[in-house]
């Protein structure tokens, strides 16, 4: 890890488990070496730098370019694997780098939903993660978080010591025959198969 990584991830490690006694269910699932993508519901700000500290390896960002104007941390986050996103338009760019750094033998997260929920219930899934899976054939590790809302909501403040817990499912890996199609009806569907691997994971688990 790079030194601002690690000392990212250690700080966020001890807040989390400090703060809002973070676990993970399953870590030993996660896709430690190679190219990978994690995927997973997106509930929080707490969500990118959770997904980040349950695994041993650094992991690449998307994030929306606006905060990267953001005082003191703005400037630091393209050292933290940041990739800017310009949600205003379609950013082919910035998939175009996940797909190279995949591709290179890099792990990543993508929200498969884009953005947070407001109420806690999945949003549709777009197709920009089938994209990366279609160009890439990397695995994915679906991984579903629990509590990230109720400790910090969108629009409002966080509710520290409130549980946290992210459940990793198993990897998912595709054939040729699943890549069949073409366009975005493929990586809708490819998609789609994810988030619903994502919703049928389980705290108890």
């Amino acid at each position: 890890m790079g030194v601002h990584y690690q000392c990212f991830y250690r700080l966020a490690e001890f807040l989390a488990r400090t703060c809002f006694d973070f676990r993970v269910v399953h870590r030993e699932r996660i896709i430690e070496e190679g190219g990978a993508i994690l995927a997973m519901n997106h509930e929080s700000y707490l969500d990118p730098p959770l997904a980040g500290i349950a695994c041993r390896r650094e992991i690449h960002y998307l994030a929306r370019k606006t905060l990267l104007d953001w005082p003191v941390l703005g400037p630091i986050l393209p050292k933290l694997n940041v990739i800017p996103v310009d949600q205003d338009r379609a950013d082919m760019s910035a998939l175009k780098t996940v797909i190279k750094l995949v591709r290179a033998g890099h792990s990543t997260v993508i929200f498969p939903e884009g953005s947070r929920t407001l109420d806690g219930d999945f949003l549709p899934a777009l197709p920009g993660l089938g994209l990366v899976i279609a160009k890439t054939r990397a695995p994915v590790v679906p991984m579903r978080i629990f509590g990230a809302r109720a400790a910090f909501p969108r629009g409002g403040k966080p509710r520290l010591f409130t549980p946290i817990t992210l459940v990793v499912g198993e990897p998912i890996f595709f054939s040729k025959a699943d890549l069949t199609g073409d366009g975005r009806d493929l990586y809708q569907r490819l998609s789609e198969r994810v988030m619903r691997r994502i919703s049928d994971l389980r705290l108890e688990e």
